[in-house]
């Protein structure tokens, strides 16, 4: 194929990846709304990782059907939302993650990935899937419509082997911390519930994983983003030093990382640190994703600086 048929063939897959993970999104609604909770059907994260206890049901509830059609319809929106990035990598000869549309399109595919993986390992996160793909999309159609660039060459500050090192890693790290911050904020919510009506176990929520599991969720997730983050801020100020002659210079980009990075290592002081855990704990696990965020977005689309050609 041609480079404009695979630039062609990238922005296809794009728009079948949305449409895919639409309809999955529409399958975890329907397990939401007409699956049962059964009486121990509840996720755990242990020492291993997460699991689930066996249910006392054999048969599978109509829920639980449509879980399987969500996750079934996720993995294929995964491959086709890798498959843009794989196809605008080959017509353009580089690492996709060049410009503002390929590294937000890739971290939102680390954040959809991560899901699945843990969907898989425990099922009774399937319950999240709403909470995971509704976000995805929206992210999914911004990217299109505010990010979009068309398929070319690296501005010239980009072409450097450091590329695949920094900015590799802070797309995992980021997309890591989406899946940590929605944990979070769904384990806020679901305590909140658990607290102003105590006994009460139905409505949307009490489909939910128990808040100890979605506040372990968020905890290991941390946990497993937080050294990735760290290697892509050292990694950059690395890139810094042999691209401007200086490891720091406290530009927008460089400022706010590190005020997130800060942010982060105070939620893991915080979940070890008695009066933190628990709900005080969580909304600093949710700060410090806004402020990945707000780094993401405004930073590079909106302030100017060393890092202004992110944007692209």
């Amino acid at each position: 194929m041609t480079d404009s048929a695979l630039a062609e063939l990238s922005d296809t897959l794009f728009s079948v990846s949305v449409a895919l993970y639409s309809v999955a999104l529409l399958a975890f609604c329907a397990q939401l709304a007409f699956g049962r909770r059964r009486a121990r059907d509840r996720e755990l994260v242990g020492a291993g990782g997460p699991v689930v206890e066996p249910p006392l049901e054999a048969a599978p509830s109509g829920g639980n059907r449509w879980g399987l059609l969500g996750m079934g319809l996720t993995v294929l929106g995964v491959l086709a939302h890798a498959g843009v990035l794989v196809a605008r990598g080959m017509a353009t000869g580089r690492l996709p993650w060049g410009n503002m549309y390929e590294f937000a399109t890739a971290v939102v595919l680390v954040a959809v990935v991560a899901y699945v993986v843990l969907a898989v390992r425990a099922p009774g996160l399937r319950h999240i899937g709403v909470f995971v793909l509704g976000p995805v999309i929206l992210a999914m159609v911004g990217i299109g419509l505010f990010l979009y660039a068309e398929a070319g060459p690296l501005v010239a500050a980009l072409r450097s082997s450091w590329l695949a090192v920094h900015v590799t890693s802070a797309i995992l790290g980021s997309g890591i911390f989406l899946v940590s911050g929605i944990a979070s904020a769904l384990y806020l919510a679901r305590t909140r519930r658990s607290a102003s009506a105590p006994g009460a176990d139905t409505g949307i929520l009490s489909r939910l994983p128990s808040g100890e599991s979605l506040d372990r969720l968020a905890h290991r997730t941390a946990v497993f983003g937080f050294p990735i983050y760290t290697f892509a801020m050292i990694a950059g100020a690395i890139w810094a030093e042999s691209a401007w002659g200086r490891f720091w210079g406290w530009d927008p980009k460089e400022t706010w990382m590190f005020i997130s990075w800060v942010v982060y290592a105070g939620y893991l002081h915080a979940r070890t640190t008695a009066g933190w855990r628990g709900r005080p704990a969580a909304w600093v696990n949710v700060v410090g994703f806004a402020v990945v965020l707000f780094n993401l977005l405004y930073v590079n689309m909106v302030s100017t600086g060393l890092h202004s050609y992110g944007g692209v």
